[in-house]
């Protein structure tokens, strides 16, 4: 084994996450308590994703992911909108892959956490948990591109 493999240098791109919060939470339950007795089937979901990536300092980035889910049947049931962000450090990515990296690759690792969020907050809402589908972030990325190159 080589005595220093890239994997262990200083010049290996790499990134960590050093921190994950809720920049902002809303619950929405406008017609309760009518909402919780009249679900007879599942609700009408509907969903959007909103990804925000700026450079906080030297090597550190903060990635915003906003959600916004409203889910209705007869009327709305509930409305979630959440701010869920992460604080990046990231090393040795060429200035032109860092976007990708960060949309990509640590929205896929934030996902997760924010995805528990929502579940958690619409199960407290007296709602069953609303649990979120896995997102594909490349290719919400190749569509960003591809609109910015029109």
């Amino acid at each position: 084994m080589p005595e220093n493999p890239e994997f262990l240098s200083n010049t290996a791109p790499r990134f960590m996450l050093k921190g994950q919060y809720i920049r902002d939470l809303s619950f929405e339950n406008p017609h309760a308590p009518a909402s919780l007795l009249a679900m007879k089937e599942a609700p009408k979901v509907d969903m959007s994703v909103d990804l925000g990536a700026n450079k906080v300092q030297e090597d550190f980035f903060e990635l915003m992911m906003k959600i916004s889910v409203r889910a209705s049947s007869e009327r709305t049931l509930f409305i979630v909108d959440l701010e869920y962000a992460g604080l990046f450090e990231v090393h040795n990515v060429p200035k032109d892959k860092t976007q990708q990296l960060l949309l990509v690759d640590c929205a896929f690792i934030l996902f997760p956490f924010a995805r528990r969020v929502v579940a958690d907050i619409s199960r407290d809402g007296g709602f069953p948990p609303l649990l979120l589908e896995p997102i594909d972030f490349f290719r919400l990325y190749q569509e960003q591109l591809q609109r910015a190159s029109a």
